[in-house]
């Protein structure tokens, strides 16, 4: 455990007051790592040793973080490894889409341990919220079969919907959710289940499950283009969510583009064009169909004829969505993900090359500039789930800097 490779770990401070700050790094290390001794997470946070033993018992105490079996390697002193205990915390994942809810459990290393999902009734709202406060407590009820500490360990409720957020909307607009934005559902939810509740757009929650478990795991800088009924991103940036002011960051469907051979009265949503909702009145599919994924996949595996024009409109606006993405925010990659189908992603990733150039075409790179991440229908619920993990425990510059400015105050 002494050597001398790279450890993925933000810095620590030993300034006074910083502990909880310190104790974010740690986990946050032993998560990117897996296992590391004190002396290893010593030199990747920049943590005295004594604030790291400090810090080590503090979380051993708390069920939070384990010692493994000593480890002795030729004639350097014996190390002891540490490792997060996947059992040292739980949190629940709520998604909310136009025709389905899912709800999902998960561990404090991200592990899936239980889910359900429903359709949601006609009615919105009003009748739409019985039935995801029923679907939230059997997910409890099967976390707690499974884990019978779990009730003690919840962190909160992390709920994921389609923005984007505070803005007016007609209520029959099948692109928005109007009626659910207007409804006080963090405040129900809460008071429902009794849990901390946390919101955010859908391709900020499949951009945190990629960054937790996914191909965003341990990279500071990357875009996640969510590809669903709608069409988003999620911006990691110097390895936080950026969500905006408004919770909208990232709403890229909503920019208005120029379809090819379009006169310039004609620009409609990006998302009208490169989107599952787009591609599913292509082929007469119903968006709310159970099976939706696998009827996509037959088209795919068939070579539908209707399949071209829908992937060429879709490539012609996805390309220069990356290539914007890449000017304005310089990313290590970028990532489409999201609620579509692994054959349709790489159909779709593949049509993408060559990408337009940009400033991210260099010699030096480590990542590809474009690759698929999570392509599953769960993958919005995993990242809800994830953000109070993340919300948490995961270490947050800008709590710090108050800190630190409440200290000269």
């Amino acid at each position: 455990m002494n050597d001398l490779r790279p450890i993925r770990a933000k810095s620590g401070t030993n300034q006074e007051g910083a502990s909880a700050h310190n104790r974010r790094v740690m986990i946050d290390a032993l998560r990117l790592n897996g296992q590391l001794s004190r002396a290893d997470l010593a030199r990747a946070t920049a943590l005295t040793k004594q604030t790291v033993s400090n810090i080590i018992e503090e979380l051993e105490r708390d069920g939070l973080v384990q010692s493994l079996a000593v480890v002795r390697s030729g004639r350097g002193q014996p190390s002891t490894p540490y490792r997060l205990v996947a059992e040292g915390a739980f949190a629940i994942g709520l998604q909310i889409d136009r025709h389905v809810t899912r709800t999902i459990a998960v561990d404090l290393v991200g592990t899936v341990l239980a889910r359900r999902e429903a359709n949601l009734p006609a009615g919105g709202p009003v009748t739409g919220v019985k039935t995801i406060l029923d679907l939230i407590e059997k997910t409890r009820s099967d976390l707690a079969s499974i884990a019978p500490q779990s009730e003690d360990r919840l962190v909160g409720l992390g709920a994921a919907m389609p923005g984007p957020f505070g803005i007016d909307a007609d209520a029959d607009d099948p692109w928005m959710m109007a009626a659910w934005q207007n409804f006080p559902l963090l405040e129900t939810l809460a008071a429902g289940t009794g849990l901390d509740v946390g919101l955010q757009n859908d391709s900020a929650a499949a951009a945190t499950a990629e960054r937790l478990v996914g191909a965003a795991h341990g990279v500071d800088h990357a875009i996640c283009i969510y590809l669903g009924y709608g069409l988003g991103a999620g911006l990691i940036l110097n390895g936080e969510l950026y969500r905006g002011a408004n919770g909208n960051a990232g709403e890229i469907g909503m920019i208005l583009s120029l379809p090819r051979d379009a006169a310039e009265h004609e620009r409609t949503p990006l998302e009208y064009r490169a989107s599952i909702a787009s591609l599913c009145k292509l082929l007469a599919l119903d968006p709310a169909d159970p099976d939706l994924y696998a009827h996509i996949d037959a088209a795919v595996e068939s070579e539908d004829i209707r399949l071209p024009g829908w992937l060429d409109a879709a490539v012609y606006e996805l390309r220069a969505a990356v290539q914007a993405l890449e000017t304005i925010f310089d990313p290590q990659t970028v990532i489409l993900c999201g609620g579509l189908p692994p054959g349709l992603a790489r159909l779709v990733t593949d049509a993408m090359q060559p990408l337009l150039p940009s400033l991210a075409d260099r010699r030096d790179r480590s990542l590809p500039r474009l690759q698929v991440g999570f392509t599953d229908p769960w993958a919005v619920a995993i990242g809800a789930a994830a953000e109070p993990i993340s919300r948490t425990f995961d270490p947050r510059f800008s709590a710090i800097l108050k800190t630190r400015a409440a200290d000269h105050s």
